[in-house]
């Protein structure tokens, strides 16, 4: 649920009404999610935003009539207020990064596990980035590639990150979820959330995707 104990509101964003229909029945069970709304391509889910301002639109990108990505730019302009989180069969890096660049806060494949979308469909509510593993991992591997042309700006962090804060760093910026992370780390979910926060207010990062990017550039992983 949101921070005020309401269920998110979803729109979904399919050209194929089966498997919008099945999403909707996994959903619908969950009660942090209400899925208020269903849109067939691009130009119906901008009218279907306007009318129901869900918080999260969960958005296809190869539809007819207007594509997902062409439809998340616009509603990052004209609704900057709705997030949108991708979920597509495609992981090519030119939906991923088109996708990203075009306003999504994340990018799932369809064959991510019911919890895990649920987990991301609150994370995206809150504004937060949400990449799927392999995704996460070509993001920052791009990062990495990106010239740089700027003076060297190495420097170590005014508060250092701890031995257990760099390994939720490492583990976030392979795409983990605090609960992935918790298991592998053998931690409480609510210690990893807390060492989470700690790392981004270290870093001075927004959110998870910015926390590993700004963490690559100083070398930490």
């Amino acid at each position: 649920m949101s921070g005020t104990g309401t269920p998110v509101r979803v729109l979904l964003v399919d050209d194929q009404a089966l498997f919008r229909e099945a999403l909707a029945t996994l959903l619908e069970v969950r009660p942090e999610i209400e899925v208020v709304g269903e849109a067939g391509d691009g130009a119906a889910a901008l009218t279907q935003a306007a009318d129901l301002r869900p918080d999260v639109v969960l958005m296809d990108l190869h539809m007819p009539v207007l594509d997902g990505i062409a439809a998340t730019r616009r509603l990052h302009v004209e609704q900057p207020g709705i997030r949108v989180l991708a979920l597509t069969t495609f992981d090519d890096d030119e939906d991923v990064f088109a996708a990203l660049r075009a306003g999504a806060v994340g990018y799932l494949l369809k064959d991510v596990t019911s919890d895990r979308l649920v987990e991301a469909l609150l994370a995206a509510s809150r504004g937060e980035s949400v990449l799927q593993p392999s995704v996460a991992a070509r993001v920052v591997a791009r990062f990495a590639q990106l010239p740089d042309d700027s003076p060297p700006r190495r420097q170590p962090l005014v508060v250092p990150l701890s031995d257990r804060e760099l390994e939720v760093l490492r583990a976030l910026a392979e795409g983990g979820s605090n609960r992935e992370i918790a298991a592998a780390l053998f931690l409480a979910e609510g210690t990893v959330k807390n060492h989470v926060t700690n790392v981004l207010a270290k870093l001075g990062a927004r959110d998870r995707t910015q926390a590993a990017l700004r963490a690559r550039s100083l070398g930490m992983i």
